[in-house]
């Protein structure tokens, strides 16, 4: 096996990643979030509270994010 692959080998296959809960759907256990770019998922868990940050990876929430500004730097 070679360096890279060793190096692709350490690296998680899901990223963690964060999400806004805008609706907690608790009869089915699943939550709507919607990404930074608007996009709207339905993933599992109900957690987190509408209208707070969650951690989300491979469509599960994991737990509360901290509530974070969201800072855009331009090139």
């Amino acid at each position: 096996m070679n360096i890279y692959q060793q190096l692709v080998g350490l690296l998680p296959q899901n990223p963690l990643m964060v999400a806004t809960v805008t609706t907690v759907h608790t009869a089915d256990g699943a939550s709507t979030v919607t990404w930074p770019g608007g996009q709207q998922q339905r993933v599992r868990g109900t957690s987190v509270a509408a209208g707070h940050q969650a951690f989300v990876r491979a469509g599960v929430i994991e737990g509360a994010a901290p509530d974070l500004p969201l800072v855009v730097i331009e090139v």
